[in-house]
């Protein structure tokens, strides 16, 4: 479904955590970094390490972002009011393709955004075939009627490793999905802690 299938794994491994919480994640047999040298003891990370580190994981799991597309985002929380950390969670969340990842339309954040780009989604009755498209509270996110029995779709309904969280109404008999409210930190389902103040940090210093 994407040319980053391979990738996803080598992003779990130089993190050293199962970001997505794949069942088929090397991590969950090798719990160390990629190459010859990742066995060897680790030493204590620098602050600015945990900083870049936290991006570097925060980012990754989102799939294909570029650094100017998250740093982008990362401009928009900062310009808002309130917990710019908080902030940036929910706008990572509201883009179209984390919304059909977290609706269960797809397995992977990465299918989402090829799913998105492939012209399946639509959003109000519009077609949109941009994945970083930032959907408002109340929009509706809908399937196209010949994309419905898509069988990446189907399956996607049925995998058990994961809920729809509370912030997306999910209605999996018309494929379609609501994205009720803008998310905090802690409505997320991450299977990994993310630390969006560290990300904060490191953009403030850097």
């Amino acid at each position: 479904m994407t040319k980053r299938t391979a990738a996803k794994y080598k992003i779990d491994r130089r993190m050293g955590e199962n970001i997505w919480g794949r069942p088929k994640s090397p991590l969950n047999k090798r719990e160390y970094g990629p190459g010859q040298h990742g066995q060897r003891r680790k030493g204590k990370m620098s602050d600015f390490g945990l900083q870049l580190r936290a991006k570097q994981k925060l980012k990754g799991y989102y799939g294909d972002m570029t650094e100017k597309q998250f740093r982008r985002i990362y401009a928009d929380a900062e310009r808002r009011r309130g917990d710019t950390g908080e902030i940036l969670i929910g706008l990572l969340e509201s883009r179209l393709d984390a919304i059909v990842y977290r609706a269960k339309f797809v397995p992977t954040v990465f299918a989402a955004r090829q799913f998105v780009n492939h012209g399946h989604v639509l959003v109000n009755g519009k077609a949109v075939n941009i994945p970083s498209y930032r959907c408002k509270e109340g929009d509706v996110i809908e399937v196209r009627a010949k994309s419905k029995q898509l069988t990446v779709l189907l399956e996607a309904v049925q995998l058990a490793e994961r809920d729809v969280p509370d912030y997306v109404e999910a209605d999996h008999s018309k494929m379609t999905a609501t994205f009720v409210r803008m998310p905090g930190l802690s409505d997320v389902p991450y299977p990994v802690i993310m630390e969006p103040n560290l990300v904060i940090e490191f953009y403030a210093q850097n």
